[in-house]
């Protein structure tokens, strides 16, 4: 038996495929035609799986027909609107678009305070936008990215899960869209049915089996997004268990058996089976230390560096005003001074201030009530960093240490797995 994980990244496809013993058996990647910027083309998603499928069938032959269980994972909040054929009648709006003011606006009228809806750069403002760019209306489905690409592998649409449409407004515990959607102007008819991470969507299709030698009776389950997978991925499944990731920026999930959201303090929770995923991503991380230093730089100077040496300096690192947890402030100015004249003694000061950053989001967690944190593992970039992991350590009270794997698809093929 194995099972099969996709997961659209940010500049291309990874496919992994496990055996019934959760051991890796075949990996490929294939990236997209073109840069995927703020709107983009959607087509250019399925195109980039079809390569990497035919390159899997190339690499696994005849076991390609082993595959009983596939589950797809894609960014939150990237969505398009398709037609009856699943053809894009609008471009894409990735996640990372923003300026839909006058969207934000209607939006503010309807969704009370607080609400994952409100903002310019909402998912629901997404939707709002792509709505009026569907002027001939020929849209018979919203899809997020991993919504498109299990529509194309089952041959139709209008199914999606938890994960992928919480920010749009989807309440993973009633089980409900709001009630005020339509007095918004949201077509809700095109919103998805909405189902369980794990949850069965149904077989694949009988043109994809024989295009990419797969049994007809493969199941597809529902997905997630990928830092879902990501965190699936890690090997995370008590509560209490943590993940952080120091990527660009500092995102922090605890599983918890209680759903926490603090929308002032930008903390969400994720419905993942009987238990939630709770946490929030902070704008410090990677991407200030970049703004100051390459990567040698922080390779070499990291060595010099004396973990548990005394620190002083009071940094809040920031590329830019704004910070979204574990204060949730638009102004939040950076802190970045004194500098001192040693890079070294800079950069260490940069190190803390981000790690006091990370404890302060789940000393938040915690007053919130969530539940006692056993570990937290780490993945991105900086969980490579030795001597980050060593100041890390010392301002959080549980272990802390690397994950062996945090690649979203090897998480989808984990839930296939256990789904199938």
């Amino acid at each position: 038996m194995l099972t099969l994980g996709i997961d659209l990244g940010t500049s291309g496809v990874r496919l992994a495929v496990i055996d019934a013993h959760g051991a890796e058996t075949a990996f490929v990647r294939a990236d997209y035609a073109v840069a995927q910027t703020p709107q983009t083309d959607a087509t250019h998603w399925w195109s980039a799986v079809d390569v990497a499928l035919r390159d899997l069938s190339a690499g696994l032959g005849r076991d390609m027909g082993r595959i009983v269980g596939i589950a797809v994972a894609g960014t939150s909040g990237s969505m398009v609107l398709v037609d009856a054929a699943l053809r894009p009648v609008t471009p894409a709006l990735m996640y990372n678009s923003i300026g839909f003011d006058a969207e934000a606006e209607v939006i503010a009228r309807h969704a009370r305070p607080g609400s994952i809806t409100r903002g310019s750069n909402s998912a629901l403002a997404r939707l709002l936008r792509l709505q009026s760019l569907d002027v001939a209306g020929r849209a018979t489905h919203l899809c997020h990215q991993a919504d498109l690409i299990a529509a194309r592998l089952r041959g139709v649409a209008g199914l999606s899960e938890d994960t992928n449409t919480l920010k749009l407004g989807w309440d993973p515990e009633t089980r409900h869209w709001p009630a005020w959607f339509a007095d918004a102007g949201v077509r809700t008819d095109l919103l998805p049915r909405v189902v369980r991470v794990g949850a069965p969507f149904g077989r694949i299709s009988a043109d994809i089996a024989g295009t990419y030698g797969l049994s007809p009776k493969t199941e597809l389950v529902a997905g997630s997004t990928d830092s879902i997978a990501a965190f699936l991925a890690t090997g995370a499944h008590a509560v209490g268990d943590a993940v952080t990731s120091l990527g660009t920026t500092l995102v922090v999930k605890l599983l918890s058996d209680t759903r926490i959201d603090d929308a002032a303090r930008g903390v969400y929770s994720h419905r993942i089976g009987e238990s939630w995923l709770v946490g929030g991503a902070s704008n410090t991380g990677g991407g200030v230390l970049r703004q100051h230093f390459t990567a040698a730089d922080l390779d070499r100077l990291s060595a010099s560096i004396d973990p548990d040496a005394r620190q002083d300096l009071d940094y809040y690192p920031l590329v830019r005003p704004g910070e979204r947890f574990p204060v949730n402030d638009p102004d939040h100015p950076p802190r970045l001074v004194p500098r001192p004249s040693d890079d070294a003694e800079f950069l260490h000061g940069m190190l803390d201030g981000i790690a006091r950053i990370e404890a302060r989001c789940y000393a938040l967690l915690a007053e919130l009530h969530a539940p006692p944190i056993l570990r937290v593992l780490t993945v991105g970039g900086g969980a490579s960093n030795s001597t980050w992991q060593a100041i890390r350590q010392r301002h959080l009270p549980v272990p802390v240490t690397a994950a062996p794997t945090s690649e979203a698809s090897i998480g989808m093929a984990q839930l296939a797995s256990r789904s199938t």
